[in-house]
């Protein structure tokens, strides 16, 4: 178990609700207390961030052919 029990605990609730879409990111952050970019770097160590399906990978890369067409 991590030295510090109350952090841990309240890191894998937060986790827990953001991959239940009941934080947003933002939230997540606040929640912990961390800065935007600190937020990212833990989320990612814990939950995909970029999960897009194929479908929404292929509009946003149509947007992107376009805007720079």
């Amino acid at each position: 178990m991590p030295p510090n029990k109350p952090r841990h605990a309240l890191e894998v609730l937060a986790v827990d609700a953001y991959r239940q879409k009941a934080l947003t990111q933002a939230q997540v952050g606040g929640l912990l207390g961390l800065a935007h970019n600190e937020t990212e770097m833990f989320l990612a160590r814990h939950v995909d961030l970029y999960d897009y399906s194929t479908p929404e990978l292929e509009a946003e890369s149509d947007l992107l052919h376009r805007l720079t067409s």
